[in-house]
């Protein structure tokens, strides 16, 4: 029998991206902190009351749950099974409904014109063949007039390394964010700087991009 040696992953992936995220989520506490997102809680808006939202990568259901506390319908999904179920027992103890999975981008069943909005906030682990599938995906299942969310790190975050990957090809930039989604209608998209407190995962000085488009 023919031995394969496995490829080696690419710097700022992990070998077990599903271990890596176990492990990480297993520590006590909650690696981003209880607070919502306040990008998303800022542009969350825009939603239309009762909305049908997706949160991508949902991690330990800080955002998704905070959604659902404003009264919408929330799906999330994360690769981590140690996050989703974190996040079940704290919906339950907050006393909402969470549609919540376990799933990779290449798991999820990205059903089309299914969600009225969908949030994408620091999914920056992908590599970016991954990364375009993800997007990919998340436009296909909006509904026409749908808004994507997306915040994360722009390049300059490689100067201060106060989270992410600390890789360039993962960061984002303007032209990167309009080549992922062409058809986009752009309601927001400016890089800016911001010191974030996110439980021990964001902290510090931080370069951004925030992002909302809408699907025609």
């Amino acid at each position: 029998m023919t031995q394969h040696t496995p490829a080696t992953p690419p710097a700022g992936s992990f070998a077990d991206p599903r271990e890596t995220w176990n492990a990480r989520f297993a520590k006590p506490g909650l690696h981003y902190g209880a607070e919502p997102n306040a990008f998303l809680v800022r542009e969350s808006v825009r939603f239309a009351p009762s909305s049908r939202i997706l949160s991508a990568a949902d991690g330990e259901g800080r955002n998704s749950i905070w959604l659902a506390e404003q009264g919408h319908a929330v799906t999330a999904f994360d690769l981590s099974p140690v996050a989703v179920e974190k996040a079940r027992r704290w919906a339950q103890e907050r006393g909402v409904s969470v549609d919540f999975h376990v799933a990779s981008v290449d798991e999820w069943d990205w059903a089309p014109d299914r969600f009225d909005a969908a949030a994408a906030i620091f999914v920056q682990f992908a590599e970016p063949a991954l990364r375009a599938r993800l997007f990919a995906g998340m436009w296909r299942t909006l509904k026409p007039g749908g808004l994507l969310c997306v915040q994360g790190y722009a390049l300059k975050q490689l100067d201060y390394g106060t989270g992410g990957p600390g890789r360039a090809d993962h960061l984002y930039t303007p032209e990167l964010l309009r080549t992922l989604l062409p058809e986009a209608d752009w309601l927001l998209l400016q890089e800016h700087e911001a010191t974030l407190k996110e439980g021990v995962g964001h902290v510090g000085r931080s370069a951004l991009i925030d992002a909302v488009a809408r699907k025609r």
